[in-house]
């Protein structure tokens, strides 16, 4: 597995913000296009990106782009032939933090997370179900329910079988209707463009918002007009995420 690290001048140690990137995405596609890295520098935050699966020769794969390597939807997979090598969950919660708590000055008490699209998802749900590593969450047109979409229909069921029950388990509506975020995000931070060619049949922020309502979990939903689901959209917003998660890690 590979990732990219920003790490800003000075000695830190540093609040640490995870990115976790979208469908067909590696640790490049933030790193190049998102124009984070001034907003970093500012804020001193250290910021994390890495790949969306694992690659490399006897890794599994699928001729689609939604399915194996590129599409690791930030779970651990117990069914053939992903198991072996897909468990993106544990390599983002336990593996990728010990190789930047080793290697970067990192405060590894002070930590955001948060992703686009299929990162989205990764970011909502691992916040919900591992409070007790990050502290902040935001998402740029995340897939907030895949028990409820094509996308996470296809992927749940090849990489964690037919029971639908537990695909719960990685769903953030469903996570945040069980309590998940009580007493642990103050509000969560979304943005979603209007003319995303996803929004209606993969995206739905609606039942995000319906389920934060249900609980009473503040949640930002900010709706743009005219924006899609590139990384223009993400560059719009960017600064506005990393001041949300360094007001919150930041804080007393």
């Amino acid at each position: 597995m590979r990732f990219s690290a920003y790490v800003p001048d000075g000695e830190g140690p540093f609040p640490v913000v995870t990115f976790l990137s979208g469908l067909t995405c590696t640790e490049e596609n933030f790193t190049v296009k998102a124009g984070a890295y001034r907003k970093a520098s500012a804020l001193n935050l250290v910021v994390i990106a890495p790949d969306t699966s694992p690659r490399g020769e006897g890794v599994a794969d699928d001729p689609a782009y939604d399915l194996g390597q590129g599409a690791g939807f930030y779970v651990d997979a117990v069914e053939a032939p992903w198991a072996p090598h897909f468990r993106m969950e544990s390599y983002v919660v336990k593996d990728l933090q010990k190789a930047v708590a080793e290697n970067f000055p990192v405060d590894a008490n002070r930590q955001g997370i948060m992703g686009h699209s299929m990162g989205g998802h990764g970011a909502l749900t691992l916040a919900l179900k591992h409070p007790g590593i990050f502290r902040s969450v935001s998402a740029f047109a995340p897939i907030v329910s895949p028990t409820r979409c094509a996308w996470g229909e296809k992927a749940f069921a090849a990489y964690l079988g037919s029971d639908r029950e537990a695909w719960k388990a990685h769903d953030a509506t469903r996570l945040i209707e069980a309590g998940a975020a009580k007493g642990h995000y103050e509000t969560i931070l979304v943005d979603q463009g209007g003319a995303d060619n996803f929004l209606e049949k993969e995206l739905k922020p609606q039942l995000l918002e319906e389920a934060c309502a249900k609980v009473g979990q503040k949640l930002v939903l900010r709706m743009h007009p005219g924006h899609d689901h590139s990384y223009y959209f993400i560059q719009t917003f960017i600064d506005d995420h990393l001041a949300f998660h360094a007001a919150t890690l930041l804080a007393s």
